[in-house]
């Protein structure tokens, strides 16, 4: 599924990004250029989104053992 339209960003390249450990708003604007030129902004604003998604597939490759 697509989730900037602009800049062609799926939740498949969000999910590589986070088995990368890319999982703060900061690291996921910068990755994919969030605010670069060229991207109406929509997606940033929903970064949330993305956040979410990094977060669960990161957990997802690294539970936390009790």
């Amino acid at each position: 599924m697509y989730l900037c339209l602009c800049k062609g960003i799926t939740d498949s390249d969000v999910r590589d990004a986070a088995r990368a450990g890319i999982v703060m708003p900061c690291q996921i604007k910068a990755k994919f250029g969030l605010k670069d030129s060229g991207c109406c902004g929509r997606c940033s604003k929903n970064i949330q989104t993305f956040v979410e998604l990094a977060k669960n597939e990161h957990c997802l490759l690294n539970p936390v053992s009790s």
